[in-house]
């Protein structure tokens, strides 16, 4: 099972690379020892439980939001909805899934895609389309165009009639790293792997919930579908 928000490093200056290797086209970060002072957060503005090994000081000094923060504010084009999306539109409407690839990456971005793609259908199959809302965000926006974007949802099975699920695209390189670098902590950076590959990158999955907060972030190792979709089966039975 994939940790989430336990990182393998206590604290990750998103402009600066500890380690890294192009190996499978994300970002390794060098691992250093963590807090051994785990204490489970007393909150009213989360449901699920903390995660396993959670500690507010080390979670204080990621920098993607983690468990009980607030989602950043941020607008971002939804080209195949033909709309504007704020992520806290959704705010007193809607539990909120994100995450942050790019539609070129063959190892880890569709195991992201793949999380979001199981819970929309899980919402479907289990009657809860209107209570959550998927939202993948390229940070490729030169080559993940919406033509490509389209294609991307087709090959991995996305239900665009569902209501329920809008791909995000900045609009410019700069506008990329702004939203997912500088926004929501998920480094990437180029790279000439020899695969092709276009960035190297960490990983993030966001559960959020209705009222705002972060109830998952699932860092490292992407996590199983199975592991996601039961989180958002147990966010809507305690909201």
């Amino acid at each position: 099972m994939a940790s989430d928000d336990v990182p393998s490093t206590p604290a990750l200056d998103r402009r600066s690379f500890l380690k890294a290797t192009g190996t499978g086209g994300t970002l390794a970060v060098a691992a250093t020892a963590g807090c051994t002072d785990l204490r489970a957060a007393d909150r009213d503005d989360v449901v699920l439980s903390p995660p396993e090994g959670y500690d507010e000081d080390v979670a204080a000094e990621l920098p993607h939001p983690t468990y009980g923060d607030e989602v950043p504010e941020v607008t971002i084009p939804a080209p195949l909805a033909d709309r504007e999306v704020t992520t806290t539109d959704f705010v007193g409407e809607r539990h909120s899934l994100y995450t942050f690839l790019f539609t070129r990456c063959s190892s880890a971005c569709p195991g992201l895609m793949a999380n979001l793609v199981h819970v929309q259908a899980d919402s479907l199959e289990e009657g809860y389309a209107d209570d959550v809302t998927l939202c993948p965000v390229t940070f490729d926006p030169e080559h993940d165009t919406p033509e490509v974007l389209a294609a991307y949802e087709e090959d991995h099975g996305v239900d665009d009639d569902a209501g329920n699920w809008y791909t995000l695209r900045p609009e410019t390189p700069a506008a990329a790293t702004d939203v997912v670098d500088d926004t929501f902590g998920v480094t990437f950076a180029e790279t000439d792997d020899a695969d092709g590959m276009a960035f190297m990158h960490t990983n993030l999955v966001l559960v959020v919930n209705e009222g705002g907060h972060v109830e998952r972030a699932y860092t490292g190792d992407v996590p199983t579908p199975a592991d996601v979709v039961d989180d958002v089966r147990t966010l809507l039975e305690k909201w």
